[in-house]
């Protein structure tokens, strides 16, 4: 949550919701972390009525952890439904193979063209892009994004963020018509690399289970899953 945050944040009774325009289920969802003292199906409703008032559906970040334990038999009897399950993965920097690294540009500020070429690679909607600029620029912590370039056009780009020895990392996207070519692992290498120099042990990232070449791209990459994620959202 820290490395992607949320616009506003309202905590109710363990549980932390997070708005943000309804740019990303991550940063519009609510998440069941901690003990609750208030029966579920209240605190369903009230949730219900505050994201619907903006606009939103309502979407739970569920993981097998939540409290309580059985909200997610709780939702799907309530007409809740189960979508985007992700993967969450972890690698060890000292024994990562950086040989592949380059020709891959990092910086340390977010650029306009960075955020141009993510948007026009991912299909995403403009009206986000003012959203995504705020969610940026409110990462405490220090970040760098990533982009390899064919002339004047970015054709990769991802983006990093480091919370003490942890790297995590988000959006990584390459082109269309540029596939295939090795420079999501050249975007991913960049931005670990980086994070290494600046004291990171380790790198963690999320994606999609039905994204299978990102699973195997992955996997070869030395990632390990370490716990899966999925999404309970309102019809």
């Amino acid at each position: 949550m820290n490395a992607w945050p949320a616009l506003q944040t309202f905590f109710y009774d363990g549980w932390v919701l997070r708005f943000a325009n309804g740019y990303t289920r991550r940063a519009n969802s609510i998440n069941p972390i901690y003990p609750s003292t208030i029966d579920a199906r209240k605190k369903i409703g009230l949730c219900r009525r505050l994201y619907t008032a903006r606009g939103l559906r309502t979407v739970f970040k569920m993981t097998r952890e939540v409290y309580p334990l059985d909200l997610d038999t709780v939702l799907k009897n309530n007409g809740y439904i189960a979508e985007a399950e992700t993967s969450v993965q972890i690698v060890p920097l000292e024994t990562f193979d950086f040989k592949e690294y380059g020709p891959v540009r990092i910086v340390t500020y977010i650029e306009d063209s960075w955020i141009e070429g993510f948007f026009r690679m991912t299909g995403a909607a403009n009206e986000h892009k003012t959203t995504f600029k705020s969610m940026l620029r409110n990462i405490m912590t220090p970040k760098c994004v990533a982009y390899i370039k064919d002339e004047d056009t970015t054709v990769a780009c991802g983006l990093g963020v480091l919370e003490q020895d942890m790297i995590g990392l988000f959006d990584i996207v390459v082109g269309k018509g540029f596939r295939g070519r090795g420079y999501a692992k050249k975007i991913v290498n960049g931005i670990l690399l980086w994070a290494k120099s600046e004291g990171a042990r380790r790198g963690y990232l999320q994606v999609m289970v039905e994204n299978q070449p990102a699973m195997a791209l992955y996997r070869k990459l030395g990632f390990e899953e370490m716990y899966r994620y999925w999404y309970r959202v309102s019809e």
